[in-house]
C-alpha cells in the first residue's frame, strides 16, 4: 500500500474545506489530480457521485467510504481526511469524521484490489481507527494506514477463543454458517461485511466462512463446507454468483451494509431460522427487490421499493401497447377505434385494416397494465407465490373498473396476505406443495373476496371521481397540476417520484378522457425537457463541460427526443445542486404550458416521433422548446458562476457563516 497512500494525499483539517460528502470528495479528488492519480476531477467525481447514489457509503462508526472504479484514474489510489466537525454520508449513527476515498481504475488489477479489501477489513478495527483519530501528522496517518506503524489493525494474534454454551447437544460442535458479501464495486463494503461477520461469529462462538464476491475476483466455497452449513447468511447488493448452491438451507437474506452494521443479528437471525426449520426452498429466486423486507428500513422505503418493483415491469407493456396504439392512429387516424375485429373482417391490401390491426394488438397489450402492475408488486413483496394472487386482484380491478388504484391495492393485499400464510408453520410433508397450491388457492381466494365485496367499489369510485375532476379543471388549475406534474417528472429523472407522476398519467388513458390525455401530454413534454436541456447547454457553453459531458451531450439529444427522462442522469451524478433545479424549473414552463395550451396525446410514450398524434401539435413543441431553453440557460448560468470562482487562489472561505482567511 506504499505507493496508494502518502502524506500528501492525507487532509487532517477537512472540515476547513469541506462541509459535505460532495465538497469532501471533491477536496481529497484534488489531491489526487495534483499527484497525477486522477486526470479528469470531473469525471471522476461524477463516478463517485454514481456509486453514491446507488447507495450511501456512510457506515457506523464515523465512517465514510466513497470509492467508485473510474476510467479517469490513472493507477489505484487511497485519500484519508479527518473532520472535526463531522460530514454526512448517510451513516445510521450520524456523521462521518473519519474519510477515506477510494479510487480504482477501470481495469484495476487483482494485486491491487487486494491491498484495498485489506484496508476495508482494517476499517472494522477498533484500534485502527483510534489511531487514526489520534494521528498528529499526516505523515503518521499514511503510515498507520500503510501499515507501517505499531498498532497495525490485523493485530499479531487471534482473538482469544470464545466458549460457546451449548445450545442442544455439545457433541455436534459449534454452528456453522456459511456467508457471501458483495457489493456494486466489489471494493470496500464487500470486505468490510466479511471482517464484520468474522469477528461477530468468533465472539458467538460460531464456525463462520466468508465467500467475498469482489472486483479481485473470488473464491468459491468448497461444497462440502456449504453441506455442512448449518445455515447461510448472503450480505449483498449485486445477485449472489451461484445462488442456487446454498438451496436448501436457512437462509438470512440482506443487503451488504447490515452485515456491515449488524453481524451479530445476522447470526441470531439465522439460528432462530434454523432452530424452526426454515429452509430456501427449491427454485427459490430473489425479488427483484433486494433487500425489500430487511428489518433496517422504514416501512415508507419498503412500500416504495415493492410499488417500483410494479411499476419497473408494466413499463414495457406500456410503451409496446401505446407505440403500437400511436401507430394505429397515425396510419388509419382517430376513428381506426371503432374499427370492427380484424378476426372478422381484414384487408391484405387496405391500409386501414392494418391500422386497425396493430391498434387492437396494442389494446390487448395495454389491458396487462394494471394485472402486471398488481402482480409484480406482489411479486416485490413476496417473491413467485406472489404473483398469481397479484395477477388476480389485478384482472379484478380491471373488471369491476377500479383502475391503477385498484392495482395498487390488489398488488399491496396479495403481497401481504402471501406473507402472512408463509409464517404459519407448516408440517414438513406439506412444504413441498404450499407454493404451487396452497399459497396461491388461498391468498387468490383472500385476495378476490377483498376486491370483489370489501375495497373494490370504494376505489372503483375513487377511480371515477379522479376522472370527473380532471375533466373538470380548468383556469389556474389547469396550470399548477401542469407545474406539478413537470416539478415531479423533472425531480429524480425516471426515479420513484418522476414514476408517479408517469403512472398516474397512463393510469387515465383508459378513460378516454379530455382532461386524461391533457395530463399525458404534459407529462411527456416536461420528460422530455431534462436531457434536451443538458443537450442545448453542452452545445453553447460546451466549456463549462467535461469532454465526457460533452459527449453524453450528443446523445442526449436524441434520449430527449425519444422521451427518455434518464439521458439527463450523468449531467445530474457530477452536479445535482445545479442540474436538477435548473431541470425542475424548465419541466414546471413545459408543463403549465402544454395544459394552459390545451395539448392531448392519446399515446403514452414516443416523444417527437407521436407529434401527429397530439393535439396543438405547434404549441406542444413550443411548450417543449420553451422549458428546455429556460433549463438549459439556468444549467449555464449557474454553472458560469462556478467556473467564474478561482479555484488557485488564496481567499476568504465562508465558513459556518464567518470568513476564515484560507492560504492558496
Amino acid at each position: 500500500m506504499s505507493q496508494m497512500i502518502t502524506a500528501e494525499l492525507v487532509d487532517l483539517e477537512l472540515d476547513l474545506a469541506a462541509d459535505s460528502k460532495e465538497a469532501a470528495a471533491r477536496s481529497l479528488a484534488e489531491r489526487m489530480v495534483a499527484l497525477g492519480r486522477v486526470t479528469d476531477l470531473d469525471g471522476f467525481l461524477a463516478d463517485v457521485a454514481a456509486r453514491e447514489a446507488q447507495m450511501p457509503t456512510g457506515l457506523d462508526g464515523g465512517i465514510g467510504i466513497p470509492h467508485c472504479r473510474s476510467a479517469h484514474v490513472t493507477e489505484p489510489t487511497l485519500a484519508f481526511g479527518r473532520s472535526a466537525a463531522g460530514i454526512d454520508f448517510g451513516a445510521p449513527d450520524g456523521p462521518a469524521d473519519l474519510i477515506f476515498l477510494i479510487a480504482a481504475p477501470a481495469g484495476a488489477d487483482d494485486a491491487h484490489l487486494s491491498i484495498l479489501s485489506s484496508l476495508a477489513r482494517q476499517l472494522m478495527d477498533a484500534e485502527f481507527t483510534a489511531a487514526l483519530r489520534a494521528a498528529a501528522t499526516p505523515a503518521r496517518a499514511a503510515a498507520l494506514i500503510r501499515g507501517e506503524e505499531a498498532g497495525e489493525p490485523e493485530g499479531a494474534g487471534e482473538p482469544e477463543p470464545v466458549t460457546e454454551e451449548p445450545a442442544a447437544d455439545p457433541a455436534a460442535g459449534p454452528f456453522r454458517i456459511v456467508a457471501v458479501t458483495s457489493c456494486p464495486t466489489g471494493i470496500a463494503h464487500t470486505y468490510m461485511a466479511a471482517e464484520s461477520l468474522e469477528r461477530a461469529g468468533r465472539a458467538e462462538g460460531v464456525e463462520i466462512t466468508v465467500e467475498t464476491q469482489g472486483s479481485s475476483g473470488f473464491t468459491r466455497l468448497d461444497p462440502a463446507v456449504i453441506a455442512a452449513a448449518d445455515g447461510v447468511i448472503l450480505a449483498h447488493d449485486v445477485p449472489v454468483r451461484d445462488k442456487e448452491r446454498f438451496t436448501g438451507k436457512p437462509t438470512v437474506d440482506v443487503g451488504v451494509k447490515a452485515g456491515v452494521n449488524r453481524p451479530a443479528e445476522l447470526i441470531a437471525e439465522v439460528r432462530d431460522k434454523a432452530a424452526r426449520g426454515e429452509i430456501t426452498e427449491p427454485g427459490a429466486r430473489p425479488t427483484p427487490v433486494e433487500a425489500g423486507g430487511e428489518p433496517g428500513e422504514g416501512y415508507g422505503t419498503m412500500l416504495r421499493k415493492w410499488l417500483m418493483s410494479g411499476v419497473s415491469y408494466m413499463v414495457p407493456f406500456v410503451a409496446a401497447g401505446g407505440l403500437l396504439i400511436a401507430l394505429g392512429f397515425a396510419l388509419g387516424g382517430y376513428k381506426v377505434s371503432e374499427a370492427p375485429s380484424v378476426m372478422e373482417h381484414f384487408v391484405w391490401t387496405d391500409a386501414t385494416s392494418w391500422a386497425a390491426l396493430l391498434f387492437q394488438i396494442g389494446g390487448v397489450a395495454f389491458k396487462f397494465l394494471v394485472p402486471v402492475l398488481a402482480g409484480y408488486i406482489a411479486y416485490g413483496m413476496a417473491d413467485r407465490p406472489g404473483l398469481v394472487p397479484g395477477f388476480v386482484g389485478g384482472a379484478i380491478a380491471l373488471d369491476i373498473k377500479a383502475g391503477f388504484l385498484g392495482g395498487l391495492a390488489a398488488g399491496l393485499i396479495a403481497g401481504a396476505v402471501v406473507m402472512a400464510v408463509q409464517k404459519a408453520r407448516i408440517p414438513a410433508p406439506l412444504r413441498g406443495i404450499m407454493p404451487v397450491v396452497v399459497i396461491p388457492l388461498i391468498s387468490s381466494a383472500v385476495v378476490g373476496f377483498l376486491m370483489f365485496l370489501v375495497v373494490g367499489e370504494p376505489i372503483s369510485k375513487l377511480q371515477s371521481a379522479l376522472t370527473s375532476w380532471l375533466n373538470g379543471l380548468s383556469g389556474a388549475n389547469v396550470i399548477v397540476l401542469g407545474v406539478v406534474l413537470g416539478l415531479m417528472m423533472c425531480f429524480d429523472l425516471g426515479g420513484p417520484l418522476n414514476k408517479v407522476a408517469y403512472t398516474f398519467a397512463i393510469g387515465g388513458l383508459a378513460d378516454g378522457s379530455d382532461g386524461s390525455f391533457k395530463v399525458m401530454a404534459a407529462v411527456m413534454a416536461a420528460g422530455m425537457v431534462p436531457p434536451l436541456a443538458m443537450a442545448l447547454a453542452t452545445t453553447v457553453r460546451g466549456r463549462l463541460f467535461t469532454r465526457a459531458e460533452r459527449e453524453n451531450g450528443k446523445a442526449a439529444w436524441v434520449l430527449g427526443a425519444s422521451f427518455v427522462t434518464e439521458g439527463a442522469i450523468p449531467f445530474a451524478a457530477a452536479d445535482p445542486l445545479r442540474v436538477i433545479p435548473s431541470a425542475m424549473a424548465g419541466g414546471a414552463v413545459t408543463g403549465a404550458l402544454s395544459m394552459a395550451f390545451g395539448c392531448t396525446l392519446r399515446a403514452p410514450h414516443g416523444g417527437i416521433f407521436v407529434v401527429p398524434l397530439i393535439g396543438n401539435a405547434f404549441l406542444y413543441l413550443l411548450a417543449i422548446a420553451a422549458g428546455t431553453a429556460v433549463s438549459a440557460a439556468l444549467v449555464v448560468l449557474l454553472k458560469g458562476l462556478r467556473k467564474q470562482r478561482p479555484e488557485a487562489e488564496a481567499g476568504a472561505e465562508d465558513l459556518d457563516g464567518a470568513k476564515v482567511a484560507v492560504a492558496a
